[in-house]
């Protein structure tokens, strides 16, 4: 079949979120074509270029999100009539209590319109969409946080409203685009998920959405450091609620990637009865050597590794080792990151080494020798920890220390080490550990301590634990669990789908012939032929019982 695989800042380009899950999706399901729909966020992502793609990618269409994209086009009167009408609904939708069939008839409509009559660009940044957006947040039963917009505020939400929409304004809605596909799948929710809501409006296609990382979360959390007005946080937070509510809706199957993730979606308006938990197919092979090893790493060493950025609260896990410490005097703490990027990053990096100098001084064995610090910051890729493996490693208990975390990715290469590990209860933790380590509160130094304090000093459990961690890890979060869901997944899908029958293939009254084209027709080769109807199928060789008193049959 013919998949058109649908991405936000993703693959096929050399960087960005999902783009690995996709890439092993694509190879892994090699019986299938698919035809990817990216969108890309910024020009340093389009500079960097894409990944190498593998034979069954057929196509790749590619838009900008980051640039403005005004096409030029400009509405006569009908237009924008007809425009203000569409416009009026999606923002009375947003304005208010999220109406669903408001915002539908909305969304849709300015897609219809986009689709006839060009692009949206000036439009959605026209005086009238302005005046719309005031005369809808004035209007009774409006939320309270948008009451106090101003002018500004409009033109700030429209300018952000432009971008989320953009691919409504797309040229991909056709019959040798995303018209000719047999099933869109969908990366991520949000903006991505777009093209397949009006590929299943336009042309019947069914919708899979896949969510690893839910959108929505996602974007409260990017408003709350935006630099942007209350009511204009108000009204993207309320767009994109309604937008999340149309595409779970709309999806024939939505699959998180975690009970986490479930539960937000369900709290969005999704069916239950439409999701299906799969849990990211992560690569297993690279621990293999670690995970089935005989060193089980320093007995003495705790080893933290990640991201570092405030929402692994780096700065808990070192109070929390500062407890260690006095309990267990050898123990040392390895803290193993990615590279750091951004201001922010390198600003808590230089804030957590200046706290552990001040926690623990240098120390040295005597007058001679040079202090040496139990904690130690460090970058993978280094001369001590050349690869992940060799991160996962260097100590006998892994701790995950974070106050906010989705699908905690870490965690389970740890698993695939064979390592015991320590983690604060959040996000999917409890859900991936599964009974495989220990877990404690998010922000409680002391408790984290006494499970570290607790394997360190329990080699048999410790060993226990890993190999059961390594077992669970192997049986859920491997690359062929997720394919083989995906393969089912996609099955079951196209055979709910209505078939595209040749017009010609209907009996006497009209009505379709079934199996009309035979399965092999459709397998390169010379079968049947190519495409063509069996003898028993046409319609003049089909006879019918006779009336009582005919003659027999």
């Amino acid at each position: 079949m013919r998949i058109g695989l649908l991405t936000d800042g993703g693959y096929p380009y050399a960087t960005g979120q999902s783009r690995l899950w996709c890439d092993r999706l694509v190879r892994g399901l090699e019986q299938h074509d698919f035809d990817v729909y990216a969108l890309s966020r910024s020009a340093h992502q389009e500079d960097q270029g894409w990944v190498e793609l593998p034979r069954q990618v057929q196509r790749v269409r590619t838009a900008p999100l980051w640039a403005p994209e005004d096409d030029g086009r400009t509405y006569g009167r009908r237009e924008r009539r007809v425009f203000a009408a569409h416009f009026a609904s999606l923002a009375r939708a947003v304005c208010s209590d999220g109406d669903r069939e408001a915002f539908a008839e909305g969304l849709y409509g300015l897609a219809g319109l986009a689709r006839e009559r060009g692009g949206l660009y000036a439009a959605l940044r026209s005086e009238l969409a302005v005046r719309t957006l005031e005369s809808a947040c004035r209007a009774p039963g409006a939320r309270r946080a948008v009451h106090t917009a101003a002018v500004p505020d409009y033109l700030a939400f429209a300018d952000e409203l432009e971008r989320a929409l953009r691919p409504l304004s797309l040229d991909w809605y056709g019959d040798a685009s995303l018209g000719s596909v047999d099933l869109c799948h969908a990366a991520s929710g949000g903006t991505a998920a777009l093209p397949g809501l009006l590929a299943k409006r336009f042309f019947g296609v069914p919708l899979l959405v896949t969510e690893y990382g839910v959108q929505l979360r996602a974007h409260y959390l990017a408003a709350y450091d935006a630099p942007l007005a209350s009511p204009v946080r108000a009204l993207l937070a309320a767009f994109h609620g309604c937008l999340a509510s149309e595409v779970y809706r709309q999806a024939s199957v939505i699959t998180p990637g975690n009970t986490h993730a479930r539960r937000w979606q369900e709290k969005c308006g999704a069916d239950p009865a439409r999701l299906r938990t799969v849990y990211p197919g992560m690569d297993a092979e690279r621990f293999t050597a670690v995970g089935e090893g005989d060193d089980s790493g320093d007995p003495h060493t705790l080893v933290w590794v990640g991201r570092v950025e405030p929402a692994k609260d780096l700065v808990a896990l070192l109070h929390a080792f500062a407890e260690v410490r006095k309990e267990e005097p050898e123990a040392r703490l390895r803290i193993l990151g990615a590279p750091v990027t951004g201001p922010e990053s390198g600003a808590y990096l230089a804030h957590c080494r200046a706290l552990a100098a001040q926690l623990f001084p240098d120390e040295a064995a005597d007058a001679h020798a040079v202090g040496d610090n139990p904690v130690s910051f460090e970058e993978i890729g280094g001369p001590e920890a050349p690869d992940l493996a060799e991160a996962y490693a260097a100590g006998a208990v892994i701790v995950l220390s974070s106050v906010v975390e989705g699908f905690p990715i870490s965690l389970v290469e740890a698993m695939f080490c064979g390592r015991a590990t320590v983690s604060t209860d959040v996000g999917a933790v409890v859900e991936v550990i599964g009974g495989t380590g220990l877990v404690v509160p998010p922000r409680n130094p002391r408790a984290l301590a006494d499970a570290c304090l607790a394997l360190l000093r329990d080699p048999e459990r410790r060993e226990r634990l890993g190999a059961a961690a390594r077992a669970r890890a192997l049986e859920l979060f491997t690359v062929e669990q997720n394919l083989a869901a995906f393969r089912g997944i996609y099955l079951e899908l196209i055979s709910h789908s209505p078939v595209h029958r040749d017009s010609d293939a209907v009996d006497g009254d009209g009505e379709p012939v079934p199996f009309a084209t035979p399965a092999e027709a459709h397998v390169p080769g010379h079968w049947t032929g190519g495409r063509t109807r069996p003898s028993w199928a046409d319609p003049a060789s089909i006879t019918t019982a006779a009336a009582p008193g005919g003659p027999d049959v």
